[in-house]
């Protein structure tokens, strides 16, 4: 088990089947704030939080229950970020995490910026919401489950699918 704290730098020794515990921040973001982030970033050159050296998890909470920090938030298939994925990871995004494969664009891209896909397995949200000390909006508002999130994470499980060479594991 390899643990992984934010910022994440040096993650090239990472290799696809490696089992990893993150702890500390994570972005949370689904098909419209990656729409929204790249959108921004192509006329204002910025993005609504510093994306270097960080991961984005692939997901939308289910709302909270009385004394929970945030409801099941399982991943969500990565796929659907492929098109603004190389755009992050040319500004600095290290890790991805969610569920299912990934094109070859974003592989090519994951190469060339140093930075790996892992993937957490479905139907754990409920498990991994644990795993979060805290959650606040950051961005988009107006999406709901959607909105841009910002969330501290301990001891968060994934495995290394894709590492930054290109092996995969699904391979």
């Amino acid at each position: 088990m390899i643990r992984l704290k934010a910022p994440f730098m040096n993650i090239e020794q990472l290799n696809a089947g490696d089992k990893v515990m993150i702890s500390g921040l994570l972005y949370v973001a689904r098909d419209q704030a990656h729409k929204r982030m790249v959108e921004q970033f192509e006329k204002y050159h910025t993005f609504p939080v510093d994306i270097r050296d960080m991961g984005i998890y692939y997901a939308g909470p289910c709302p909270s229950k009385p004394g929970q920090v945030i409801g099941s938030i399982g991943p969500t298939t990565s796929g659907r970020m492929d098109k603004y994925a190389p755009v992050l990871l040319d500004n600095g995004l290290k890790i991805m995490i969610g569920k299912g494969n990934r094109d070859k664009n974003v592989i090519e891209s994951m190469i060339k910026n140093k930075a790996v896909y892992i993937g957490v397995t479905g139907g754990i949200g409920a498990l991994i919401s644990k795993c979060i000390t805290s959650q606040k909006i950051i961005a988009y508002d107006e999406l709901g489950a959607e909105a841009l999130r910002e969330i501290y994470v301990e001891d968060f499980p994934g495995i290394v699918i894709i590492d930054a060479k290109g092996h995969n594991l699904y391979d």
